[in-house]
């Protein structure tokens, strides 16, 4: 009696979820089964049933068949890689898992059960006979038993909530997917980091970024795809995109001489010919833990930056990879599902570690790739990019961003999407990053990157060593944690005082248990499970915790499809319509459609009666969004080759990254084109654009003395070097930065402030008799001092006269508007007069700067461009349009409160400014420091008309499209809608009270008004007004009163110079807004009782009135426009959380500091 080789093979379905239910089938099942079945047996084609929507059929006494696609010729090799054997003795049972990937790139997932049962050698039957008498068929039954169980079970969504079932004795874990981007992680993602140190883990990183051909080797065929798909895996949110196919049999070697590139796998035992056979090959020996290439001698895999790499390294050594450290504390269990429990809770904190680990090497990767895309066409200055990076890391750059995976990435970040790099990129923000996101200026080094860049003697020596791992070589780390680092918990800090592990925030985490499921699976027995899924799911939501509307959202799914598979469509509806105002990134639109469709005549009737289902259904079946942009691929940065008129000269300017305010490059256009035909050669932008870049590499080669960096702000940068020359103060450089100008003595150690801009009193250009000649000088007089600085800049007299001048003007415009956007523009304005001087080098060359000294001109024509009241009033300014081409209207102001503490860690706490922009679009600024706090988001395509700080987790923002949006303040997430209006939702208000709101009421223009619950997201009752046109609402006396305005006419005024009273009433004032207005008001504890109508006389209304709706901004940026009440871009009012009971009817609270907006301001 000999042992064979027996092989069971079934695809989809969790790599764990299998591994135990095998396990457990071949400990339960040692005997041979007397009942005969094919172990794999075709679907039969049957009409679609009423099950489920998609016409997929629900489980029966069919077997699950293999999916289309698989090639069932070369599926034995795969299920038998090492070959069909014979043993002398009993072998352990064991699986592996396969991978097929298709010419598509969609991969299909399967396992594979090896087992062995005896032989009986019997002389007068063949050897397939044999084969069938050693079939265990009690293993085959239990295997398609789970499987179809499996198949009974629906995928939960992504999100907390993961779904537990019994394979008794055991309770197996379907896990969730952290979010609707991420992948289902059902994998050990600490398997490579136990095979291989982290300096190889990082070497393998590098082949899969650069796209090379990749061979894994191991004796254990289970390995090769566990590792290939942790080592996958980190690679998220960038995609593999290539052939992945982890086990090749030995039939199979020839696959690896493809010339595409690859991820594979192979036995050890065929180690040697692989790497003899094939050339350019990159092997991994899971086993030894060691990283080569093939005998072809061309092949370099640059490494992964260095600092990035030696970061990635001490995170790593600080991982606690053995589970056995966890449990020397804690008592022997006797309950087998509580230690897999521990296990499972253990292995799911430590894979979110390392997925923060990995996704953080990533950031600090491709951080700075975004500061080289222009959005708007969709432009990548790749050379640029390049040109920042250090000269050992630019071999890893230079293959990186020729693969698809870097493509790809490029479309993401050109289509803003919010995936898992954005949202890590954004948190880990300095706050010199979120100040440049407001303050858009040339990119050049803080004085804070100037200090923390000089390298130390021992930096300079290790960056020598191993700047760039060439060769797959080593990374050297001298200062490394030890190797016996991952054996104990690494502290917040270790002893060098840097943070080493990322402290992951434990996420929260349910799991639901989905009832039992019983044999044999007929229709009877299947509905029955059904139903109890439905009751059990159904309890759970009426236990859950009110405020938990993450929780509600999974359950709500889950029941949707349960009923969806029952054939009850419109309960199934009814849930997915509560899904979908209360997580809409896990709504399944496409399912929900397909759904609908295949509703017969009299049930698409029933729903269309029902006013919660018309608009699911609507939205669900509407045309989709606009086609794919024609340009949507991701284009090079190009010098010109002809001819440039006016527009295509902004356009080119934009590429490139030097400027996007199109007003200015209409001027720099101007000034390259006075005096001759206004076309711009290639050859003069050639000439501009070398002069603009090479003037920002000198900014970021200059040093200065240690003196000067701690004298200047730690944001302060230096834009602009004078050569040597001889001033009143002796000889040296004149500094530039955006604050000062600083003369650095030669010859000698110091420095000199001559002044700041703000102290600057005049600046003339003279000349000074020396000998026979005269000698162009700049002289410089300051406010706060009698001394005159002067400055014998010779040839760059003039150019400096028209900077300075330039500066000052800017720093005067910023303080009088108190906006520092001033500032940053008059910098810009300075840099491109240096670059035009230098690209002309003619005796005109300052003549056609000077078309670029805006704002010295603008302080000179317009003396006091806004209000003395405004100016007085006026205590900041911001520009939500920073960084758009050209400036845009703000519709609707929110202001929510909070700690004005800039110490405090946690930025949600801090108060905070909403903008809506045009188009759904909205800014987040940080109240307690001014900067950016969130870029721009989506909420929906349309006009936004209002907005309100509901508890302190949501903001509400209702819109023209009749939808009122949800937005999470902690994760600045847009998830849920509310869809009850049918037409433009114009006002949104919440009960005055120190508690937390538990009623909103909203209204549209149609005269609706509804009174929603918070918690439940339900309307508690509603109210229609007979004629319409309703504008707004105000809680008052325990009443609610909306506000009817048929006609509004608005005069020019400016802001604030209406009359001020010892108490305000509206926040935002108005002076001559006519009006004729009829009020409505009723008692909130009922809407349906009759109104009362109180008429307001016509004529001029006072401050505080319903007339204070809307207002025009205190000021408007340079060639910018004031808004209107009728207008797009009117500005609408600034709401508080926190606001006092108003003393008269009004659209917005009294605040002790007053809100105003107007077209980018």
């Amino acid at each position: 009696m000999q042992e064979l080789n027996l092989s069971k093979c079934k695809f989809k379905g969790p790599a764990r979820v299998w591994r135990e239910a095998v396990g457990h089938a071949g400990a339960n099942c040692p005997t041979l089964g007397k009942a005969k079945r094919r172990s794999f047996r075709k679907k039969r084609e049957k009409p679609p049933g009423r099950g489920l929507a998609d016409g997929s059929q629900g489980p029966g006494s069919e077997d699950v068949g293999i999916p289309n696609g698989v090639d069932l010729l070369a599926l034995p090799q795969l299920c038998f890689p090492g070959g069909m054997c014979v043993a002398s003795e009993p072998k352990e049972d064991r699986i592996h898992f396969l991978v097929l990937t298709n010419v598509c790139g969609d991969r299909t997932y399967g396992v594979v059960a090896q087992y062995y049962r005896p032989l009986h050698f019997l002389f007068n039957f063949s050897l397939l006979t044999h084969l069938k008498f050693c079939k265990d068929f009690e293993v085959d039954n239990h295997i398609k038993d789970f499987a179809a169980k499996l198949s009974l079970i629906p995928s939960p969504p992504p999100g907390p909530l993961h779904l537990v079932f019994n394979l008794k004795p055991l309770q197996i874990v379907f896990p969730a997917r952290a979010d609707p981007e991420s992948p289902v992680i059902d994998l050990d993602l600490h398997l490579p980091l136990l095979c291989f140190r982290p300096e190889k883990v990082l070497q393998v990183l590098t082949c899969l970024l650069t796209e090379q051909r990749l061979v894994f080797f191991s004796s254990n065929w289970a390995l090769l795809t566990l590792v290939a798909e942790c080592f996958v895996a980190y690679l998220h949110p960038l995609r593999w995109q290539h052939t992945l196919v982890p086990i090749l049999s030995e039939q199979m070697l020839d696959f690896v001489m493809a010339p595409t590139s690859f991820l594979m796998g192979c036995h050890l035992d065929y180690f040697e010919e692989v790497s003899k056979e094939a050339d350019g090959l990159v092997l991994i020996n899971i086993d030894d833990g060691t990283v080569t290439h093939s005998r072809d001698g061309d092949l370099a895999v640059p490494g992964i930056p260095l600092l990035a790499a030696q970061t990635f390294i001490q995170r790593v050594q600080s991982l606690q990879l053995h589970h056995e450290l966890d449990l020397a504390h804690l008592g022997a269990s006797t309950d087998l599902n509580n230690g897999r429990a521990r296990r499972w809770t253990w292995q799911q904190r430590l894979n979110s570690q390392i997925q923060q680990l990995t996704l953080q090497l990533l950031v600090s990767i491709f951080r700075e790739v975004k500061n080289h895309l222009n959005y708007e066409h969709r432009v990548f200055n790749s050379e640029e990019f390049l040109k920042t990076r250090a000269p050992g890391d630019q071999p890893f750059y230079k293959q990186v961003l020729d693969t698809y995976m870097f493509h790809s990435f490029l479309k993401a970040r050109l289509n803003r999407r919010m995936d898992a790099f954005a949202q890590a990129d954004l948190s880990s923000q300095s706050e010199e990053d979120r100040v440049n996101g407001m303050l858009l200026s040339p990119r050049r080094l803080t004085v804070e990157k100037m200090a923390s860049r000089k390298p130390s003697a021992q930096h300079a020596a290790r960056r020598r060593m191993v700047v760039s791992m060439p060769d797959l070589q080593d990374v050297a780390s001298p200062e490394l944690l030890p190797r016996n680092a991952s054996l104990r918990k690494a502290g917040p800090l270790d002893r060098r005082g840097s943070s080493t592990a990322l402290e992951v925030p434990p996420r929260p985490m349910f799991t639901f248990k989905m009832p039992e499921i019983h044999f044999p699976l007929v229709g009877q027995c299947v509905q029955a499970y059904h139903c109890d899924c439905v009751a059990q799911l159904s309890k759970a939501m009426g236990a859950r915790t009110p405020g938990n509307s993450a929780l509600l959202a999974r359950y709500l799914y889950l029941r949707g499809l349960i009923l969806l598979r029952q054939g009850q469509l419109l309960d199934a509806l009814l849930d997915f319509q509560s899904l979908y105002k209360t997580d809409l990134r896990i709504f399944p639109a496409d399912l929900v459609r397909r759904a609908v469709q295949s509703m017969s005549g009299p049930e698409r009737a029933q729903a269309e009666q029902m006013p919660e289902l018309r608009r699911l259904i609507s939205d669900v079946l509407e045309p989709p969004g606009e086609a794919p942009r024609a340009d949507d691929c991701v284009k090079h940065f190009e010098l010109p080759k002809t001819h440039l008129q006016l527009d295509e000269f902004v356009q080119r300017v934009q590429e490139s990254g030097i400027v996007k305010d199109a007003g200015i490059i209409s001027r720099l256009f101007e000034a390259l084109t006075v005096g001759q035909q206004k076309l711009i050669d290639p050859e003069t932008f050639k000439d501009f654009y070398t002069c603009w870049k090479e003037t920002e590499a000198e900014a970021r080669e200059i040093s200065l003395p240690a003196e000067v960096v701690e004298h200047l702000d730690k944001h302060e940068c230096v834009y602009k070097l004078s050569s040597s020359i001889r001033t009143n103060h002796g000889v040296g450089k004149i500094a530039m930065t955006q604050k000062r100008l600083l003369l650095l003595a030669e010859g000698r150690p110091g420095f000199t402030e001559i002044s700041t801009f703000r102290d600057i009193e005049e600046v003339r250009s003279t000349t000074v008799a020396f000998l026979l000649l005269r000698i162009p000088t700049l002289k410089i007089k300051m406010v706060s001092k009698k001394e005159v600085f002067e400055a014998s800049l010779r040839r760059e007299c003039d150019l400096w006269h028209l900077m300075v001048k330039e500066m000052w003007a800017g720093r005067k415009l910023a303080d009088s508007h108190k906006d520092p956007q001033y500032v940053q523009q008059a910098v810009t304005h300075v840099l491109l007069m240096d670059a035009v001087v230098n690209t002309l080098q003619s005796p005109g060359a300052i003549y056609a700067a000077s078309k670029l000294s805006y704002f010295d001109k603008m302080k000179s024509e317009m003396p006091l461009a806004i209000p003395k009241t405004t100016a007085e009033t006026l205590k900041h300014r911001i520009n939500p349009s920073a960084g758009e081409t050209s400036p845009g209207a703000v519709d609707v102001l929110l202001y929510t409160p909070g700690h004005l503490d800039p110490a405090e860690k946690v930025r949600d706490a801090h108060p905070k400014l909403w903008c809506a922009l045009s188009e759904g679009r909205v800014v987040v600024f940080d109240a307690s420091s001014w900067t950016v706090h969130e870029q721009r988001f989506k909420v929906g395509a349309a006009t936004l008309t209002c907005m309100v700080a509901v508890e302190q987790s949501q903001v509400w923002v209702g819109s023209e499209d009749s939808v009122i949006y949800i937005i999470n303040i902690h994760s600045m997430s847009c998830n849920k809608q509310l869809t009850d209006h049918r037409a433009s939702v114009t006002d949104l208000v919440v009960p005055d009270r120190t508690e937390a709101p538990s009623q909103v009421y909203s209204c549209s223009v149609d005269g609706t008004v509804l009174a929603w619950d918070v918690s439940t997201l339900r309307v508690t009752s509603r109210f229609q007004l007979p004629s319409g046109g309703l504008s707004s609402l105000r809680l008052h006396g325990g009443r609610l009163w909306c506000c009817k305005s048929p006609v509004v006419k608005m005069g020019a005024s400016p802001l604030f110079q209406g009359e001020r009273t010892g108490r305000a009433a509206s926040a935002l004032c108005i002076c001559n807004v006519k009006i004729r207005c009829l009020l409505k008001l009723w008692p909130l504890p009922s809407l349906l009782l009759p109104p009362g109508s109180p008429h307001l006389p016509r004529g001029p209304t006072a401050n505080g009135t319903p007339a204070a709706r809307s207002a025009n901004a205190a000021s408007t940026p340079p060639g910018g426009r004031a808004g209107t009440g009728e207008q797009r871009g009117r500005a609408r009012q600034a709401r508080a959380a926190s606001s006092p009971p108003p003393a008269a009817v009004t659209s917005a609270g009294s605040r002790p500091t007053r809100w105003a907006a107007s077209p980018g301001v």
